[in-house]
């Protein structure tokens, strides 16, 4: 039977106060493929109270027994995998082949690696005759995006769950099935009840009454950065945590000793991946003045070779973007792109040739693009690369840096010392040298307007933890 249209709360399947729907769109067909319930601020009130009931109990609880219960979640998160690759394609548009070997294999790889933090975690040091003590915050809010959902849920509930905190998750409602089957397998694997609650609605309602309610401890919210202002906002009033990790227009810088077409080609590819929905998508290409036409070439013939098409076919590679509202935004900009003189090299507006139905973007690159144009500037979240030109190292990072966001940068450099330099002047919260391979143990958030706090393995947990100090906790 399916629980689409219930709320998760204190152990049990529950209906919402008040009977209100949402429809779930499937952004391939543009059509209404399921119905999940609307929330309330009631419903988030009893959230919160079963959530608050069962701290106290939980966060006594010894590090061996979280550490049974996550192990327990993963065999459960694992026995619903395809059910949850399943789920985000339909409810997000991605491939296939990128909901199965990278969407949903997010939930397994944070959930493992956090189990492994919590394995070797010091939650008390002694430091002379003074006990610094790691503490659970106590009920965590949790407002998760539609574009990595299971990635972003369990980025927030592992962590929660190590250190001892209940909580009150609020997915998005453009993609929430993932989240319900996630509920379901935290039913699954035993999670003492009211430890963790599931509560569906939109931002406005659901999400300002999380953010706002007097008995919710701390706010875990990942989304746009105009997003998480309000969220900030909401919360003030209440003093409480508000840990933010935000959006992002990431510099991909390609120095002159670069294997340019080799940076170049992983550059698009990382770009336009995931339909271009990543935050920290590397999004602005800075290239030498002198190689600029070669790098064009180069980025034009990559984005010509990704087949855009329905997510279920074995050769997409790009599936539709999420939403009417997320395709109107994405066209606007790559108008403004046109408008205001930047070199159209492939894309442009409308639909892919072929496709007439369906949030599909055409994969679009602009060329010799200043930092004054909107398409450098405004986060797009679509499959949007843009390439600046630059003459010199100098030059190069501090228009890197020029930007209000600071989430990530990556540096391509035929020299690893060359890189690291650079990288240490980044103003962002992660750098990748030379396209590196994904790592589940690095801290992950942004500086400036991208965020604060850190998410990923130890770092994330940490961010769940308030800090005591016992004073003569032991002989002087």
């Amino acid at each position: 039977m399916s629980n689409n249209l219930k709320f998760y709360i204190d152990g049990a399947w529950v209906d919402p106060a008040e009977p209100a729907t949402i429809d779930v769109i499937d952004p391939s067909t543009e059509e209404v493929f399921a119905t999940i319930a609307r929330g309330g601020e009631a419903d988030v009130d009893r959230a919160v109270a079963a959530a608050r009931a069962a701290f106290p109990a939980f966060a006594a609880t010894t590090r061996e027994e979280r550490l049974a219960l996550m192990r327990r979640l993963l065999e459960a998160y694992k026995a619903r995998y395809d059910d949850v690759a399943e789920a985000l394609s339909r409810e997000m548009g991605a491939p296939r082949t990128l909901a199965q070997r990278s969407q949903a294999a997010m939930g397994t790889a944070h959930l493992a690696k956090m189990i492994e933090a919590l394995e070797s975690f010091a939650f008390e040091e002694l430091r002379g005759s003074t006990l610094i003590a790691k503490e659970p915050i106590g009920v965590v809010g949790m407002i998760t995006p539609w574009n990595w959902p299971i990635n972003q849920i369990m980025c927030k509930v592992a962590p929660a769950l190590a250190a001892g905190c209940t909580m009150v998750l609020k997915p998005s409602e453009i993609a929430p099935l993932n989240a319900i089957i996630f509920a379901e397998a935290v039913h699954a694997a035993g999670i003492p009840k009211g430890v963790f609650n599931l509560v569906n609605g939109d931002g406005p309602t659901v999400g300002e009454a999380i953010a706002r309610h007097p008995d919710v401890d701390m706010v875990s919210f990942t989304g746009s950065t105009r997003a998480g202002i309000l969220v900030a906002k909401a919360a003030a009033d209440t003093v409480k945590r508000v840990h933010q990790e935000l959006g992002g227009k990431s510099a991909n810088i390609v120095l002159d000793d670069a294997d340019l077409k080799r940076a170049v080609k992983l550059g698009v590819e990382g770009c336009m991946r995931n339909s271009g929905q990543s935050c920290n998508a590397p999004t602005r290409m800075f290239v030498p003045a002198a190689l600029h036409a070669e790098a064009v070439a180069v980025a034009k013939a990559t984005a010509e070779r990704l087949t855009v098409g329905a997510p279920a076919a074995e050769e997409t590679w790009l599936g539709p973007v999420v939403s009417q509202a997320q395709y109107d935004k994405i066209q606007r900009l790559i108008a403004a792109g046109v408008e205001e003189g930047a070199e159209l090299v492939t894309g442009g507006p409308g639909r892919p040739d072929g496709l007439d139905r369906g949030y599909y973007v055409r994969p679009t690159i602009f060329a010799g693009v200043t930092d004054a144009m909107t398409v450098a500037r405004e986060e797009i979240f679509g499959p949007v690369l843009v390439i600046l030109p630059y003459d010199g190292e100098e030059e190069v990072i501090e228009r890197a840096n020029g930007t209000p966001y600071g989430l990530a940068s990556y540096i391509q450099s035929g020299s690893l010392e060359r890189a690291r330099r650079v990288a240490a002047r980044m103003r962002s919260g992660n750098v990748y040298i030379n396209y590196p391979a994904w790592d589940a143990g690095a801290p992950f958030g942004g500086y400036k307007q991208s965020g604060n706090g850190r998410e990923y393995a130890d770092f994330g947990l940490e961010e769940f933890l308030e800090i005591k100090g016992v004073v003569g906790y032991a002989p002087a």
